[in-house]
């Protein structure tokens, strides 16, 4: 993809506020039995029965969890650990 197909991709605030907003657990009821997980989680065990239980939908329609697949898909690449250390460093000084 170009810079120039990049400018194009739009991004809504909406989005925007979605990701920022994004507890960093998630609550699950399976069994009667309450737990918490990972929003991120595909699957969870149930701490009752043991059971496998599918947390996302794998749907036509994306999830936003999805977008954070595709941007943890991208860090993976080499080179770009360094990219996210720094960027991750200028946002917590920025927020100081």
């Amino acid at each position: 993809m170009s810079v120039t197909e990049q400018a194009a991709v739009e991004v809504s605030p909406e989005l925007l506020d979605a990701i920022s907003q994004l507890p960093v657990s998630r609550d699950v009821q399976h069994c009667g039995q309450p737990f918490t997980v990972s929003p991120l989680d595909l699957y969870a065990t149930c701490p009752q029965c043991r059971s496998r239980v599918k947390l996302r939908s794998f749907a036509a329609v994306p999830e936003l969890e999805d977008v954070f697949d595709a941007v943890f898909a991208w860090m993976n690449q080499p080179g770009a650990a360094e990219l996210v250390e720094k960027r991750r460093r200028e946002i917590a000084a920025d927020s100081e």
